[in-house]
């Protein structure tokens, strides 16, 4: 019988920070998974390396289901956004292994394909509304046909949502960057520049937008009212996800669309958002939410309520979690959008293979398995650097969510 025979755990900052496992099996096949958590990522190397790996030697990399009930339940405690990270990791490893023994690509093993291809949008933003306004423009022509907009507010001294190089990355300095933050700032500036970009390009691509749990459940509900006319696909993270209840005084007062999830990593977190219809996108994603198993537990319970995916994807996943998150997306027939940063310059080094992009939309790779290799000597060349996510603090000092 095949066995487990070796598991391994890299960190490297190509760019930016990932952590990568790589599971070798007793015939010598290789398969990888992603456990990156932004900001904390040397905690669920650590737990990898210190708790779950010994546990692997000698199991049946077959056994994918098991595996994960064993790694959920065995801890005794359980959830929370390491440990399920961690429990990604060994399952998207164990999908890529299945894959490359199958000879197929993993989303064959899912069912086959529900679509084509998949319909991505990125991040257009910007220090004012003109820049903004470029920038969606740029994204436009490069065939994006969703595009989200974001602009700093007007001398608040934040740049909440902009862009400062080639790729948005908001984890970008060794300390927290602390950022000012004005609530009613924000909602005074936000539509008018979701109203410019409408009455510049018209109503002929999705628009969204994002949030950042930044508002109380009444304070979301006068922004979603008073952005219907610019008919968003959607408002995201409109206020702190933890609190599921709260979406319903949102949902009572407008008809934008809602979505949320991406910091929320089990189908419990999500299961009253999920059957009372209080969202209608939900955003977890594959290294996150416990890996492709459970992630599909995740869509399968939407599907039920007519809630479509519209997963996390900015550049803290991992071109492995990339590729198993369309691998999924493909697959699953009520698929809505994915989020698409793509990756600095750098990862491409260390990350080999994966989605294809092309007219707005990605493409699965056809290789067996997720497609994507991991360059072992590439990535010695990227040593560990720790990068955080930026504070909100609000004017008078105290602390607002991210």
């Amino acid at each position: 019988m095949t066995t487990i025979e070796r598991a391994e755990v890299f960190v490297a900052s190509p760019g930016r920070t990932f952590v990568t496992l790589k599971i070798t099996t007793s015939d010598g096949a290789v398969g990888y998974g992603d456990a990156t958590l932004n900001g904390r990522e040397l905690a669920v190397a650590s737990y990898l390396r210190d708790h779950l790996l010994p546990l692997l030697a000698g199991k049946d990399p077959a056994r994918i289901e098991d595996m994960w009930q064993y790694l959920y339940k065995g801890a005794y405690w359980r959830r929370g956004p390491v440990t399920m990270t961690a429990i990604a990791a060994v399952d998207t490893a164990l999908w890529d292994l299945k894959g490359k023994v199958a000879g197929l690509p993993v989303y064959q093993l899912l069912g086959g394909r529900s679509r084509d291809g998949v319909l991505v949008y990125s991040h257009a933003s910007g220090r004012d509304t003109a820049e903004l306004l470029d920038d969606v423009d740029r994204f436009l022509s490069l065939g994006y046909q969703a595009v989200r907009a974001q602009a700093a507010v007007p001398d608040v001294g934040g740049t909440y949502g902009v862009r400062k190089g080639k790729v948005y990355e908001p984890a970008a300095t060794t300390l927290p960057d602390e950022q000012p933050w004005d609530t009613e700032a924000y909602l005074g500036f936000a539509p008018t520049y979701l109203e410019a970009v409408r009455e510049k390009f018209g109503f002929g691509f999705h628009l969204l937008h994002d949030v950042h749990h930044r508002l109380t459940p009444l304070e979301a509900a006068r922004f979603g009212k008073q952005v219907e006319p610019c008919r968003l696909f959607w408002m995201e993270d409109p206020t702190p996800a933890e609190n599921q209840e709260a979406f319903r005084l949102i949902r009572q007062h407008t008809t934008t669309p809602i979505a949320t999830g991406e910091v929320l990593t089990s189908i419990w977190d999500v299961q009253t958002l999920i059957t009372e219809q209080l969202i209608d996108y939900v955003r977890t994603t594959v290294v996150h939410a416990g890996g492709l198993t459970h992630l599909r537990r995740i869509f399968d319970l939407a599907a039920l309520y007519g809630v479509r995916t519209g997963s996390h994807g900015a550049t803290d996943l991992s071109p492995v979690s990339m590729s198993a998150a369309v691998h999924l997306d493909v697959a699953v027939p009520n698929f809505g959008i994915q989020e698409y940063m793509g990756h600095p310059d750098e990862a491409a080094e260390v990350f080999h293979g994966g989605p294809t992009y092309a007219e707005g939309m990605l493409f699965p790779s056809e290789e067996p398995g997720l497609g994507v290799v991991y360059d072992e000597a590439a990535a010695e060349r990227f040593p560990y650097q720790q990068r955080y996510l930026p504070v909100a603090r609000r004017l008078d000092g105290s602390v607002h969510d991210w």
